[in-house]
């Protein structure tokens, strides 16, 4: 939710402008293929013939961000396990998404797997595929119609308030773990209210713990300029110094860039640790170095399924093509708690560890 042997370590520091869903626009992908490649027509790159006769293309909004880089790196996993080509293909903005679509079907797509730039582009995206004899799945984002209605593609997407409500329940098992009384909490949280899935997850967060029994009117939301850990500790400073009546605080955000710039921003307000429970989004670099230092305010990641997202689409896309079974036409997936005690062991399940965890 990406070849030359790529150390994902640099390439996860980008991810606090948001891993599938949330960061800057990236350029024409140079990303090379396990399993050797040759270069696609435009400057793209695809991985190396097929043995089976299948083709699949698979076009990112941001390839230079490592959560697409990572689908891409899993789809080429995919590839090399089924043995269809896999053709790699970026469409930073609307104007390039039928392009690229066509330029899949030039060289031999029979199906596509895609997370637009533009969800607004589906009936274009639809038609041009009906029109280049390909399958259709979308990832990440789901496409939507005139209507605003989504459209009947099989799609594998991310569960945003259900991720949002794992944090919440992960706050308040932890809050009640150390004993904390509510009274004497507050709950602190980034937000990002521009983009739909960001308010998703923020807004699953905090209904997770007021179900849970958490005081709404201790609950301050504070919205970040931009998208990255010094936007977020600005934020928070805003909050943290309206109420310096709390002694224990519970801290998140949308992506782990806002919830370690909150975190950082604690620390300057001299709040020990011990009192202060974040838990961010992603798995990203920012959140990995804070748990591998022996204590910090960060309590944990709920870590995104790139793998997911990367290699199962492709491989469905691949037995759509091959044997006609038809996708699901949703699949959501959530995310997975990681702490201090346990980040090591998901990062290497998820096919990660080897990369984040020797540094």
């Amino acid at each position: 939710m990406r070849i030359k042997s790529i150390n994902l370590l640099p390439l996860l520091c980008g991810i606090a402008a948001m891993a599938f869903l949330i960061g800057c626009n990236g350029g024409d992908s140079s990303a090379s293929n396990s399993g050797g490649t040759t270069p696609a027509p435009g400057g793209n790159a695809s991985t190396a013939p097929s043995t089976s006769g299948v083709k699949i293309g698979f076009i990112v909004k941001k390839p230079d961000e490592p959560w697409f880089q990572l689908e891409w790196k899993f789809a080429d996993q995919a590839a090399t396990d089924d043995g269809f080509q896999l053709i790699k293909l970026p469409a930073t903005d609307s104007t390039a998404v039928i392009p690229a679509i066509d330029n899949a079907a030039t060289q031999g797509a029979q199906g596509l797997v895609i997370c637009t730039p533009d969800v607004n582009l589906g009936p274009a995206i639809v038609a041009e595929c009906k029109k280049n004899n390909m399958k259709l799945m979308t990832v990440d984002d789901q496409l939507v119609g005139p209507d605003k209605k989504f459209l009947d593609v099989p799609h594998v997407g991310i569960s945003a308030r259900k991720i949002g409500n794992t944090v919440g329940q992960a706050l308040m098992d932890e809050m009640k773990k150390r004993g904390w009384k509510p009274e004497e909490t507050g709950m602190l949280v980034v937000t990002y209210e521009e983009l739909d899935t960001a308010r998703e997850r923020t807004d699953g967060a905090i209904e997770q713990a007021e179900a849970a029994g958490f005081p709404a009117a201790n609950v301050f939301k504070t919205a970040e300029k931009g998208q990255d850990i010094s936007d977020s500790r600005a934020a928070a400073t805003t909050v943290l110094t309206q109420h310096p009546q709390f002694k224990n605080w519970l801290v998140t955000s949308m992506n782990d860039a806002g919830c370690v710039g909150a975190v950082r921003a604690t620390e300057t307000y001299n709040i020990s640790p011990d009192h202060v429970i974040g838990i961010g989004i992603n798995g990203d670099t920012s959140a990995i170095n804070d748990l591998k230092k022996p204590t910090t305010g960060l309590f944990g990641t709920v870590q995104l399924q790139a793998k997911v997202h990367g290699y199962n689409t492709s491989d469905m896309m691949y037995h759509w093509i091959k044997d006609g079974k038809v996708p699901a036409p949703i699949t959501y997936t959530t995310g997975i708690l990681m702490t201090r005690q346990n980040f090591a062991q998901v990062l290497k399940d998820q096919g990660l560890g080897d990369e984040l965890t020797s540094s």
